[in-house]
């Protein structure tokens, strides 16, 4: 790996990056951060970053990312609600594993996600890269959509979109964001962590 190629392009990337990108980037990394700690300020922060990232997105031909980016919103608020709403008993609402049927429409909604994003990107949008722009959105769904229902899983799905995404924001130029899914790939990992820790006996719901 050209370590000097890679430091080179960030540096360069930084002084192009825009006030907004960098506003979007921040408070993306808070809501993740608040994510790990189970912190309710997860959807509060979220939202800013995912409303500047409809805008940035849009304007580098990610459609499918601006779709994921208005999604996240409504997931966030929906997220909010549950994580705010107590159990029966008056508790917190508890970290959790999906059962076996969950797994399985994760990966449905994966498949069907996937195939209509592709579908979509290449046939109606000028996206050049319709096979991981439908990826990293469809598997970043799924992982809302779990993060929303305090699923252990989630992080697995968060692992899988960031990885991808890294390469795929340099490929747009978007240098400071896809650092971002850097610092999100192991800031995910430590949460996978973290969330396996607080669940402690394998409950699944």
């Amino acid at each position: 790996m050209d370590w000097q190629y890679i430091w080179e392009g960030l540096q360069e990337g930084l002084a192009q990056t825009t006030l907004l990108e960098a506003i979007a980037a921040f408070f993306g990394v808070a809501s993740v951060y608040y994510s790990i700690k189970k912190n309710i300020l997860v959807f509060p922060t979220g939202i800013i970053s995912t409303l500047i990232y409809i805008y940035i997105t849009v304007m580098v031909g990610l459609y499918a990312d601006m779709g994921i980016n208005f999604y996240y919103t409504a997931m966030s608020i929906y997220g909010w609600y549950v994580w705010s709403k107590p159990t029966p008993t008056g508790e917190e609402r508890p970290v959790t594993y999906l059962k076996k049927s969950g797994i399985f429409y994760s990966l449905a909604i994966f498949g069907a996600s996937y195939l209509t994003l592709y579908l979509v990107l290449s046939n109606y949008t000028d996206s050049t890269v319709p096979y991981w722009d439908s990826f990293t959105t469809s598997s970043a769904f799924v992982g809302m959509w779990l993060m929303a229902k305090k699923k252990v899983e989630n992080w697995i799905a968060w692992i899988i979109t960031d990885l991808v995404s890294v390469p795929l924001y340099w490929h747009k130029d978007l240098i400071l964001t896809s650092f971002q899914f850097m610092v999100f790939t192991v800031m995910a990992i430590l949460g996978l962590i973290a969330w396996m820790k607080a669940a402690k006996k394998p409950v699944y719901a």
